[in-house]
């Protein structure tokens, strides 16, 4: 196995996320500046996931027919032009196109993880997985800080302008060193994004039934899930979870901004402070928690620092955002870092035989519809009241906990019913 173009590979996810999470921080409190309602600012901050949501499989497809390095090329450039109109926008509807075209460039996970899957072998994939995960911390540590200092030292423009210009790099960088990986795949020559009408109008011809597909997939999906009652209430906690702190996200920015006083630059430090504890959590010290204590432990104690770490966030006093503040978004960092991938986890153990694949690919569907929905939720009760979306979102967490309380009496290794399975 090859290991320099893996690397690139990741180089160039990290490089994508550098570039969202200088931009992140800043969306709700320049969306409101531009005039927008609680419900533009849901909007503005839903339609990147809707796009995702939408060309993820779509991207992921079309690099099984023309190449994984066409559409990684042709994504990246997307990215790189979606932040370079966001420098300019100046008006909501301009800033929710520069959002939207944002979310179609970065939908280009799947292909990345389609080229982990060519290029690695069944033992270290999972390693390689792995790394896209650290990936995130990493974009999520740098990012915010780098846009919170370009924001409260040159303004917005320039926000967009490095972010542009940091995944054009990227884009460089994939031109020259990112091989194809897919063997398989038809030629598509990519000079200045020229490639064979045969592929591009299979890839057309296929995408009327492919909806269709998807919303078969999805129901029988759910139907397999369903059958099995531990499944059946991971999924419901997956859905539950991600709600609550993408809900509580859009919110806390806005928060930090309007009732803490925090500039765009100690918006960022947060950030990177949470990224840092999670990447801590995520990077190793789980794996050692996990030997220790198990995942049904570890999953309850999870959702328990989370509460801690949503609820309590709008209740303290004014002046203690970097003292009490910090604390909680402690737990937050660590609650978060240990309930997402062992649901993850445990949704994958519990799985039927032959049946993980559809199974994880309907939790992934099941995380994207509630990133769809949590910032609509957090923006609207935000304009209500400032303490609604942490209300909310510890609420959602206990009923998080009482999932992991009825998960204890279902063993891991006794879940095996293929037969039932296959007859769905």
């Amino acid at each position: 196995m090859k290991k320099s173009p893996l690397v690139i590979l990741l180089l160039t996810v990290m490089l994508d996320l550098i570039g969202f999470g200088i931009v992140l921080p800043l969306l709700p409190t320049y969306a409101k500046d531009l005039g927008a309602s609680p419900f533009m600012i849901g909007l503005i901050a839903a339609i990147f996931s809707i796009m995702q949501f939408i060309f993820s499989p779509l991207w992921g497809k079309l690099s099984d027919k023309i190449g994984r390095r066409p559409v990684m090329l042709i994504s990246i450039f997307v990215t790189a032009l979606s932040y370079l109109i966001f420098s300019q926008s100046d008006t909501i509807l301009l800033l929710i196109f520069a959002r939207g075209l944002s979310g179609v460039g970065s939908a280009n996970i799947a292909a990345a993880q389609a080229y982990i899957t060519d290029v690695t072998d069944s033992k270290s994939r999972s390693g390689a997985m792995g790394m896209i995960g650290a990936a995130f911390g990493v974009g999520f540590i740098i990012g915010p800080l780098v846009g919170g200092l370009l924001k409260h030292n040159y303004g917005i423009e320039m926000v967009g302008y490095v972010a542009s210009a940091l995944i054009f790099f990227d884009f460089i960088l994939a031109v020259f060193f990112l091989p194809e990986s897919n063997k398989q795949a038809k030629k598509f020559h990519i000079g200045m994004f020229s490639g064979k009408s045969e592929a591009s109008g299979s890839a057309n011809s296929s995408s009327s039934s492919f909806l269709k597909e998807k919303i078969t997939e999805y129901v029988d999906g759910l139907k397999l899930t369903f059958s099995s009652k531990p499944l059946a209430l991971l999924m419901i906690a997956n859905y539950i979870f991600t709600f609550a702190i993408v809900n509580m996200q859009v919110a806390s920015i806005l928060l930090w901004k309007e009732y803490f006083l925090a500039s765009d630059q100690e918006i960022g430090y947060i950030f990177a402070y949470v990224g840092f504890f999670s990447v801590i959590v995520q990077g190793g010290l789980i794996r050692q928690l996990i030997k220790k204590l198990g995942e049904h432990k570890l999953f309850l104690w999870g959702h328990i620092f989370t509460f801690a770490g949503v609820f309590f966030v709008p209740f303290i006093p004014q002046d203690t955002l970097f003292t009490y503040g910090l604390l909680i978004l402690l737990c937050f960092a660590i609650g978060t870092s240990l309930v997402a991938p062992i649901n993850l986890s445990m949704i994958s153990l519990y799985s039927y035989k032959q049946k993980q694949g559809q199974i994880l690919g309907l939790s992934q569907s099941v995380n994207s519809f509630a990133r769809i929905m949590g910032p609509f939720s957090g923006s609207v009760l935000y304009g209500m009241n400032f303490h609604a979306p942490y209300i909310v979102a510890g609420l959602l967490t206990i009923i998080g906990t009482f999932i992991a309380f009825a998960l204890f009496k279902y063993k891991i290794e006794a879940l095996e019913p293929v037969a039932e399975a296959e007859s769905i």
